[in-house]
Formats: C-alpha cells, structure tokens, sequence
C-alpha cells in the first residue's frame, strides 16, 4: 500500500483534453457520418465569408457616399452604414477569435 503513494508511475494519468474541452473519444458524429464540431466550424466560416462580403459591400457604398458628398457633412443613412459596417467587422473578428 505504501509503494502506491511513493510510486507515481502506477498512479492515474488523465486523459489528454482537447482545448474545446472534448477527449479524443468523445467528438459527437452526426447522422451523415461527418463531425459535428467540423461542420459547425464549416458554417462558422461561411457566416464570416458572407458578412465580409456584406462587409466589402457596405464599404464601398460609404466610400461613393462619400465622394458624391461635396458639402462636407455626412447623412444620417451614411452615418448607419459605418455603424453598420464597425458591427460587421466586430462580429467577424470575434468568430475568428475562438
């Protein structure tokens, strides 16, 4: 009993932990066979390729706004769009984070 204590190779290793908290053996397949947390990855790329292409979109509207703009002062729908378009690039850099 005592060599138990005093011999850490026969104590318990725990199993290595992915960084999403999921064990090698525990990533949940879907009916089609694929992994669930690859597609949700796959979908989550796809939001962020839609909206930077909303993104891309809006930029350039406010870049002719601007142009076509001589007075000097913004509308309140040019001042939405740059709202609009900080709000798109927030959402984009936060799904690219994790």
């Amino acid at each position: 009993m005592a060599c138990a204590l005093a011999c850490p190779a026969q104590q318990q290793i725990p199993p290595l932990h992915h960084p999403d908290g999921i064990t090698p053996g525990d990533e949940v397949r879907l009916p089609n066979g694929k992994l669930q947390r690859d597609e949700m990855l796959k979908a989550e790329f796809q939001k962020s390729l839609d909206d930077a292409r909303e993104l891309s979109r809006l930029a350039d509207d406010l870049k002719l706004d601007l142009e076509k703009n001589d007075r000097y002062v913004l509308s309140i729908a040019t001042l939405k769009k740059t709202e609009e378009i900080e709000k798109l690039a927030k959402r984009i850099h936060d799904r690219l984070k994790h």
